[in-house]
């Protein structure tokens, strides 16, 4: 089955922070709604620009994009 990597960006100096607090909900989301897979993460791509990011399946892909808005999407390869 395929897996998505569903990212959100986060820009300016409190931008990793701002990840890091972020994949914290991801989190809850995933223990909440009992999602397929529980991969979740964050990084900083540079000092002024992070992401936070949470993995899904192909068929779960547009309920949890329409419920959490991600910013883009890609192919998971792990």
């Amino acid at each position: 089955m395929r897996k998505l990597k569903l990212i959100w960006d986060f820009k300016g100096p409190d931008a990793l922070k701002t990840a890091e607090h972020h994949e914290k909900h991801l989190k809850e989301f995933i223990t909440i709604k009992k999602t397929n897979l529980n991969i979740t993460g964050f990084s900083q791509l540079n000092t002024m620009h992070s992401i936070a990011f949470m993995v899904v399946t192909d068929d779960e892909m547009k309920p949890i994009r329409d419920a959490l808005k991600p910013h883009r999407g890609t192919l998971y390869e792990e």
